[in-house]
């Protein structure tokens, strides 16, 4: 996991998706046409939180979100997702 130079503000994550499946359980390989986004992810940076909503999440979590949640950035060629961290389900 790179160092990243963006801090997110209030309640915001930063999040570098996890590759998608390739492969089925089991054993099927899944063309990239038919590849679900992926929906789990690990934190890399988060912003200090406001006085109402605290951050709960830390740099190293990995977590799971909602298929739809976040702005995809691009940042030094690697792919980001920038979220609240309300949209964060669950840390796993």
């Amino acid at each position: 996991m790179a160092k990243v130079s963006i801090k997110p503000l209030a309640d915001r994550v930063l999040i570098e998706p996890m590759a998608a499946e390739t492969k089925t359980a089991s054993g099927i390989y899944i063309p990239d046409t038919a590849k679900e986004k992926p929906q789990k992810g690990k934190v890399v940076a988060v912003g200090p939180g406001t006085k109402d909503e605290q951050i709960t999440v830390k740099v190293g979590d990995t977590v799971l979100y909602g298929k739809y949640a976040g702005t995809e950035l691009k940042l030094d060629g690697t792919d980001y997702l920038m979220m609240r961290e309300s949209d964060v389900l669950a840390i796993i």
